[in-house]
């Protein structure tokens, strides 16, 4: 008797309009909700960790980083609004209870989003760390500011548009107000930009050698406007990030050995005998020499006034002092060797025609009375020029 007058109370019991029986069915399934909710994330994030120490994969980490980052507020707001779905309620806040559930899902995927971003952040940052850049860590900061206002721009204006607000105008006001600030600023926007993109590039490093245009130095320092690059005179030479990422850059770094080719050239009375065994000679001399690879060695082409010969090698360590000193010995062994098999460099030499005199000219003038032209033997004249190497 007393249970059947304890089921008519709570049926016909009201709370602000609601029945009391219907208050409780929809306090159950709250509370069932939250109770599943935490534990499909307590075997989410169980079965991720579980995944990520056994293959040591960053997505199975990132995954249980994101998952720890659900906030149970939240998750208690969706269990409520699960309960409050089950309520008899009028119609208006029927649509202000799907308003609700899409403001808390949002919510929910941005505070997803920061966790992401923020493990992002710190992987970059510990990718690039060791490589001395300065502006690292302002660049990651600035990419991080990026990312997370347009997350939550992008989140705010979804909610906007899903509680009835008009965001065509507000959209429409914000592009135009990037505009003027970009227009404004985008020499100083240029260079953080391309500051950012030689942190995530990375076509140098500091302590690298490059040359651009006509700079050739070591890399001191990048910074988020300027790049400093102490020069071979000594000088510090300050450039623009933006000017400089439009220059072909040579970095030589990444230079593991050298190839070098040279030229040279003997005179046109060498016996072919002599001009034949050049060849093995230079390839003789080269293997002489320590950390070089010879390539080749032709007899090229006729010159003008030499037998142009075309040499290849390798040097092995990209040193460019080392270069010197062997190209230095590669010259005077070559020297060596040919003043043994009598061969002459060639330089340059100049020959003058100068047509015979004929019977009756006049000696002084060089034309005889008919006009012809005065002869004489051809003589060759040796320039002042150097021998080419």
């Amino acid at each position: 008797m007393q249970d059947s007058t304890f089921m008519t109370w709570i049926q016909e019991t009201t709370v602000l309009g609601v029945p009391l029986w219907s208050l409780m069915v929809a306090s159950a399934a709250a509370v069932a909700t939250y109770g599943g909710i935490l534990i499909v994330l307590a075997l989410l994030t169980g079965r991720a960790r579980n995944w990520a120490s056994q293959s040591q994969s960053g997505v199975a980490t990132t995954m249980v980083d994101v998952l720890e980052g659900t906030s149970r507020l939240l998750m208690l707001v969706v269990a409520l609004l699960v309960g409050a779905s089950l309520l008899d309620l009028p119609g208006r806040w029927e649509s202000r209870l799907s308003q609700l559930w899409f403001v808390a899902v949002a919510l929910q995927m941005g505070l997803w989003g920061m966790r992401a971003i923020g493990i992002g952040v710190r992987h970059y940052l510990a990718r690039h760390a060791s490589s001395g850049m300065t502006q690292v860590g302002a660049s990651a900061t600035l990419m991080s500011w990026g990312l997370r206002t347009l997350l939550w721009s992008v989140i705010l204006l979804a909610i906007l548009s899903n509680v009835g607000v008009n965001i065509t105008a507000f959209i429409a006001s914000l592009g135009v107000g990037g505009i003027a600030v970009a227009l404004a600023v985008q020499n100083i926007l240029g260079d953080l930009f391309a500051s950012l993109s030689i942190a995530v590039d990375k076509p140098f490093e500091v302590g690298d050698f490059v040359v651009v245009g006509n700079v050739a130095g070591t890399v001191q320092m990048i910074g988020l406007k300027t790049t400093r690059i102490r020069s071979l005179q000594g000088e510090e030479v300050v450039m623009s990030n933006t000017d400089l990422l439009k220059q072909t850059i040579n970095n030589y770094r990444p230079m593991r050995e050298r190839r070098i080719v040279f030229t040279f050239g003997v005179t046109y009375d060498t016996p072919v005998d002599k001009v034949e065994a050049i060849a093995g000679v230079v390839q003789s001399v080269i293997q002489a020499q320590p950390q070089l690879r010879f390539d080749r060695a032709h007899f090229k082409a006729f010159g003008a006034s030499s037998l142009d010969f075309e040499v290849v090698y390798i040097v092995e360590d990209p040193a460019f002092n080392l270069y010197m000193d062997r190209q230095q010995a590669i010259n005077l062994g070559l020297m060596r060797e040919f003043e043994a098999m009598g061969v002459q460099f060639a330089f340059p030499t100049r020959t003058v025609h100068v047509a015979s005199v004929p019977p009756g000219a006049s000696a002084a003038g060089g034309i005889d009375q008919g006009g012809g032209p005065a002869a004489r033997p051809p003589v060759q004249q040796p320039s002042a020029a150097q021998p080419s190497a």
